[in-house]
């Protein structure tokens, strides 16, 4: 069902956005992988489009680099700015520079994925676990994927009689974070109720899942071994499992 089809991830030269472009590719889509700086690399076989989502026409850009491929049936909304503050700490700069990137970027990149036309269409947007049990560490990244996931809903509402359908997925800690200890990630990384850790493989999985279900729109898959249950007070990066 790939073939003849394009999908467009965003940050997909690192991290869990590479890997949903690698598995892509091995399905037979057509990837245009987008990366941030002009360094970035693609997995082999990836159309590589650079582009600053900050910018306020990063959507167009985007888009651009679908010209001559197969029809674009696929948008993926990884790329993420993550970055500590909290509720004492935050600054009105780091704010806003979440926000830019992680609910206004989507936002343009939903409203152009509309323009290209057709119909059994997709978007995915990835979100967080933690907004099932918030707590109050990563106050602007959590601000802002709580807005990805309205923002979810209301384009599924709008994009529906177009037979477009946006979903989202919410995982846990899924790779080692920047500043967080080997030794924290070994015991964050299967610390829930089900000892089990995520794996860039479930987000694949139940990207597969929405795209296989054509009645589900505006929905949040939350992947996270059921830790919501245990409502947690702090990140588990911040935890001591002594």
């Amino acid at each position: 069902m790939a073939a003849n089809r394009t999908a467009i991830v965003t940050g997909a030269g690192k991290r869990v956005g590479r890997h949903i472009a690698e598995q892509l590719l091995a399905k037979g889509w057509t990837v245009i992988a987008h990366v941030h700086g002009p360094a970035d690399e693609v997995p082999a076989g990836a159309v590589r489009v650079v582009a600053d989502l900050a910018e306020p026409d990063c959507g167009t850009t985007v888009m651009a680099a679908a010209k001559g491929l197969p029809p674009v049936t696929l948008l993926i909304n990884n790329a993420a700015r993550f970055a500590h503050d909290t509720l004492d700490s935050f600054s009105p700069e780091e704010f806003d520079a979440h926000m830019a990137v992680n609910v206004r970027a989507p936002a343009l990149l939903i409203a152009a994925f509309a323009r290209l036309g057709g119909e059994d269409r997709s978007v995915v947007n990835l979100l967080d676990a933690k907004l099932a049990a918030p707590n109050p560490d990563f106050l602007s990244y959590t601000l802002s994927k709580a807005a990805l996931a309205s923002l979810t809903e209301l384009a599924a509402r709008a994009l529906a009689p177009k037979r477009i359908r946006v979903n989202a997925i919410a995982p846990a800690l899924m790779l080692h974070s920047a500043g967080q200890s080997a030794e924290n990630f070994r015991l964050a990384h299967v610390f829930n109720p089900l000892a089990r850790g995520v794996e860039p493989a479930d987000v694949v999985a139940a990207i597969q899942f929405c795209l296989d279900s054509p009645v589900l729109t505006g929905e949040v898959l939350t992947l996270d071994g059921g830790q919501r249950f245990w409502s947690l007070d702090r990140d588990v990066q911040f935890l001591d499992f002594e």
